[in-house]
């Protein structure tokens, strides 16, 4: 019988084993998890070194030590801290969706499967994103700094209904698809491209699917964003395609045009957004990601009344942080025990 650990320390340079053998992992958490992930990992059998590890001591090795590591988006898994982390780490776990912050290609050379947990925070994320459409259409963020300011603007602050308006969803995975079913119990029309997703799958939804993304702009007065970053869609929301939006919306009222990125960071071109928003051609603009994060106080967009925005809270509830710890545990133990994981996002590259 094998007695777990959770080992907590602040400034260790390189983490070195302290009771694992006998075939039980060690694993490093360096961006938190659920307390409830951790009794998993535990009752397992594992040690846990619950611990951030800075670039510099990834870049010395600190991972030679581990035979996994799960990250959120804090931790840069490059290939420079892949190479320095040895022959002994198995598995990593990105406990979330996204994994640009992992190089998955070095990582998957090396014979290192990378699992995610893309199931977990999709509600809180549809939540969000809906919470951001209905902040954008009736003002709530401008009117709540107007009242704070000991104004009373209520002519100002006339907004816009979202029923009889169409909604344009860059991606038609899990969430897009919530959103979209929302949108339309709401009264919305909604529209989708998606280059990967089979046509029946929309049309089994109500949705238009569009061959083109420029098509989907020219359509929608409202756009929504649920893609990866990757070459392919890095500023994919540009100038042009803000610009073809338009401002009537097919129940023929001027509900001007609007953009939501709850996704990943750069796949909307913030300098392009700056200018849309000033020029009147876009009308709101609200993301809760962005290309350099966390967001200088002096950004342009933190300057402009129309944009209104988050620091990355889409997984940020207390259901999403108890899922997707407990889910990206689970995938981890299957990784390192042997048994088929559904999760492996570069496979292709193994």
């Amino acid at each position: 019988m094998f007695k777990t650990t959770v080992v907590y320390r602040t400034k260790a340079k390189v983490l070195t084993p302290s009771c694992c053998d006998g075939g039980m992992a060690r694993i490093a958490v360096t961006d938190g998890m659920d307390e409830k992930a951790v009794q998993r990992l535990q009752k397992a059998g594992h040690e846990v070194v619950l611990e951030h590890i800075s670039k510099e001591e990834l870049l010395a090795g600190a991972l030679e030590s581990f035979d996994a590591i799960i990250v959120r988006s804090a931790t840069k898994l490059t290939r420079d801290v892949l190479s320095a982390s040895g022959e002994r780490l198995a598995v990593i776990g990105r406990a979330g969706v996204g994994v640009d912050n992992i190089d998955l290609k070095t990582a998957g050379n090396r014979g290192i499967p990378v699992v995610n947990a893309p199931r977990a925070s999709t509600q809180s994320v549809v939540e969000l994103t809906l919470g951001h459409l209905l902040a954008s259409i009736r003002h709530l963020p401008r009117s709540d700094r107007s009242l704070r300011g000991g104004k009373w603007e209520k002519k100002a602050m006339k907004g816009s209904e979202l029923a009889g308006k169409a909604l344009g969803l860059i991606g038609f995975g899990r969430i897009a698809q919530s959103v979209g079913r929302i949108a339309q119990a709401i009264g919305m029309e909604v529209h989708a491209y998606d280059p990967y997703l089979p046509p029946k799958i929309a049309k089994s939804q109500g949705t238009r699917l569009h061959k083109t993304l420029d098509g989907l702009f020219s359509n929608c007065t409202h756009i929504s964003i649920h893609c990866n970053l990757t070459d392919e869609t890095h500023h994919l929301v540009n100038a042009e395609r803000l610009a073809s939006m338009p401002h009537i919306g097919k129940d023929g009222s001027r509900c001007g045009s609007h953009i939501i990125n709850c996704a990943r960071g750069g796949i909307v071109d913030e300098d392009a957004v700056v200018e849309a928003l000033s020029s009147g051609v876009l009308t709101s603009a609200a993301l809760d990601v962005f290309e350099q994060e966390p967001v200088e106080p002096d950004h342009p967009l933190l300057q402009l009344d129309h944009f209104h925005g988050t620091p990355h809270i889409g997984a940020s509830t207390v259901e999403a942080q108890a899922r997707v710890g407990l889910d990206i545990a689970t995938n981890v133990m299957d990784v390192l025990s042997g048994k088929a994981c559904d999760f492996v996002v570069n496979a292709q590259h193994l």
